[in-house]
């Protein structure tokens, strides 16, 4: 088990940008798959981005390909998600989920397969 905890939400307005940092207790972090989940009231939790263990390949919802980008720096045990021209519908609360092993790429998108859980943070888009 990993404990992680997210910050970097806030307030912004339309067109602005957040990076929101998701910071695990563990040194194997490296070893994880991770990724950035959102829910907005009264919707689903839905998929955003994630990232391999080595940083080599990440994926992305198409709602925010080209606005979102997922990193890591394993020397922090750190994953990061810049958000760029964020947008109302961007407004929601943001998870991070990390799994230890993914065996293949579509797992990265399924949110049962993450066992860790942040407890998330707020994320509040203007018009």
């Amino acid at each position: 088990q990993v404990q992680l905890v997210e910050s970097g939400g806030g307030l912004v307005q339309a067109g602005g940008s957040l990076r929101l940092s998701c910071a695990a207790s563990r040194r194997t972090f490296s070893s994880y798959g991770v990724a950035w989940f959102r829910q907005a009231p009264g919707k689903e939790r839905e998929f955003v981005a994630a990232i391999n263990w080595s940083g080599g390949s990440t994926y992305y919802t198409d709602s925010v390909k080209g606005r979102f980008t997922i990193s890591r720096d394993n020397a922090k045990n750190t994953v990061y998600l810049q958000m760029n021209s964020l947008k109302p519908e961007d407004t929601a609360v943001y998870y991070c989920a990390a799994r230890e092993t993914m065996y293949e790429s579509r797992w990265y998108y399924n949110e049962y397969n993450y066992p860790n859980w942040g407890q998330g943070t707020q994320v509040t888009v203007s018009s």
